[in-house]
């Protein structure tokens, strides 16, 4: 079980020049918790995400799989004799686009809940519940073997950059 540093803010301006002063003194944080978007955290943190690369492949796998069914639909099921006039394959372009969209999208959900172990009935547990509201927090992680003066140097830096309230959670 991992213990984390928790300082709490109530306003996001005070909250980035803490962040900024306290990646300053070398200190590593693990993450910031805001009710809104804040702009640049997560370069600031070198936070990345394969979610962008899931949803391309799931919807290049929707438009294979759509062009497929329509191909099979018009030409193997149930072949549609012309005549010698040109096949109307243009109304398939419509119903490949949205039907890659939509693959996409829902793929690209499933695997989010799935990622962030979100699923119907799970009790929420939250170190700050106002976080949802109004506060802003910085979590520090805490090893194990950090000393006691370390901790009392974060807990000072948290206080002198405006921390309204630190505390520790288990997480």
């Amino acid at each position: 079980m991992r213990t984390s540093i928790i300082g709490i803010y109530e306003d996001e301006k005070v909250l980035m020049d803490a962040f900024n002063r306290l990646q300053s003194e070398g200190i590593t944080i693990a993450d910031v918790l805001s009710p809104i978007p804040l702009h640049g955290v997560w370069e600031k943190l070198k936070l990345t995400t394969r979610l962008p690369l899931a949803t391309f492949l799931y919807g290049a796998f929707g438009a294979i799989a759509t062009f497929g069914f329509l191909y099979w639909t018009s030409v193997v099921s149930y072949p549609l004799k012309f005549g010698g006039k040109p096949l109307n394959t243009l109304s398939f372009i419509i119903i490949m686009f949205v039907l890659t969209i939509n693959i996409g999208t829902l793929f690209t959900f499933i695997t989010y809940f799935i990622r962030e172990k979100m699923y119907p009935g799970k009790k929420v547990e939250l170190a700050v519940p106002r976080t949802t509201d109004d506060q802003f927090t910085i979590v520090i992680e805490r090893p194990h073997n950090m000393s006691a003066e370390e901790q009392k140097k974060i807990n000072t830096l948290l206080k002198e950059t405006g921390a309204v309230d630190i505390i520790e959670s288990n997480n």
